[in-house]
């Protein structure tokens, strides 16, 4: 199989983390329920695993860094610690399902910043004119799970301090990808996946919390400290982590982090936007395919989409995938993204990379795509 679908999963893993996955679940129990060997092992790796956030971060506080279930789990710890009822919020045209459905839940006063692709101007003036005296927050995700679009995330965290009003970073698609000074945006909440640019497990996902940011737990139950008190302890990581904790994922997402560090994100970064780039040119050449990227694949990361010239897109992943081509067809679980774009009405198909793409995949997925195109009318223009 060629799998082309990162910005969902990264498919292919470092050898180093199904190992520890499975050293794991043979040497560790559970952090903070004994001070036996296997808890303390399962302790040090926990400790471990938020150092090596932290530090792919620059972020000075590890034990801000908290473990959650994916980002969407991360992200609701994040907007429902900060947005009331009823709260007023401004967020950008690209957000994924896992924004907007939780400020639904909220009945929050949503502003969208529904600016076009690639102009990063437009967007900052949006966000300038929407964000009043009375948002209680701004979300943005660095970059869009279905276009690539990265977005003007430094200039927001600028623009978010002077007007005090806390900044919720969505890095889903440019964790372990685009690299990030937390220190320096100082966001209310960053919130990431485990499993995608960070190489980790299924499970896995991380909440970075600011300093002197409310939180409000999502789940209340057992910690490992404090049990006598009948509230959750009011310190982090703790707070918002109850239950017994993923060892495993969060061991097999140590080693999936230490992969980016050894790598370099911006060496990582570079061989799979070398990849974007072949393939956006050589989709421009087929005719009638529309493709979303600039030349050059300027303000965009690995991910890009591209519509036929007719016919369903979802019919047409499905041929590829009959081909042994992994890609994503359709609204990606972000129909905003498509609303803004104007690819509501089709959706779109969506190829992805990593850092364990070759250039050779790229050449063989175009190829079943030219078979495909020139092989069946319905992808034809009429």
């Amino acid at each position: 199989m060629i799998y082309l679908d990162s910005a969902a999963t990264t498919f292919q893993k470092p050898p180093s983390v199904a190992a520890a996955v499975r050293d794991a679940m043979r040497s560790m129990t559970t952090p903070g329920r004994g001070a036996y060997p296997e808890a303390l092992r399962a302790a040090e790796t926990a400790l471990a695993c938020r150092e090596e956030i932290a530090a792919l971060f620059h972020f000075p506080r590890p034990e801000n860094v908290v473990f959650t279930l994916n980002a969407t789990h991360a992200l609701n710890l994040a907007i429902k610690s900060i947005v009331p009822p009823g709260g007023r919020v401004v967020i950008s045209g690209y957000e994924h399902n896992a924004v907007t459905r939780p400020l639904d839940a909220l009945r929050a006063k949503i502003r969208v910043a529904d600016t076009p692709l690639f102009q990063e101007a437009a967007a900052m003036a949006a966000f300038e004119k929407l964000t009043t005296p009375d948002t209680k927050a701004v979300i943005c995700n660095h970059v869009s799970n279905v276009f690539g679009y990265i977005q003007p995330v430094d200039w927001l965290a600028e623009f978010c301090r002077k007007r005090k009003v806390p900044l919720i970073l969505d890095l889903s698609q440019s964790a372990g990808v685009i690299a990030l000074d937390l220190s320096k945006l100082r966001p209310a909440f960053a919130a990431m996946p485990g499993h995608k640019g960070l190489y980790g497990p299924q499970g896995t996902g991380v909440l970075i919390c600011g300093d002197g940011v409310e939180t409000k737990p999502l789940l209340e139950g057992g910690t490992g400290t404090m049990s006598v008190s009948r509230q959750m302890p009011d310190f982090l990581p703790e707070r918002l982590e109850s239950g017994t904790p993923n060892m495993p994922g969060i061991a097999g997402l140590l080693e999936g982090v230490r992969f980016v560090r050894r790598h370099g994100v911006e060496a990582i970064c570079g061989a799979e936007r070398r990849l974007a780039i072949m393939a956006a040119d050589e989709l421009r050449r087929m005719p009638g395919v529309r493709v979303f990227a600039r030349p050059g694949c300027g303000d965009q990361s690995a991910v890009l989409s591209f519509l036929p010239p007719a016919g369903d897109v979802e019919r047409l992943g499905d041929a590829l995938g009959e081909r042994g081509i992994a890609v994503r067809a359709g609204l990606h679980c972000a129909p905003l993204a498509h609303r803004t774009a104007g690819t509501l009405r089709t959706g779109t198909v969506r190829v992805s990379f990593s850092a364990f793409n070759t250039a050779e995949e790229v050449r063989r997925f175009l190829s079943a795509l030219r078979q495909i195109l020139r092989e069946n009318p319905e992808f034809q223009s009429p």
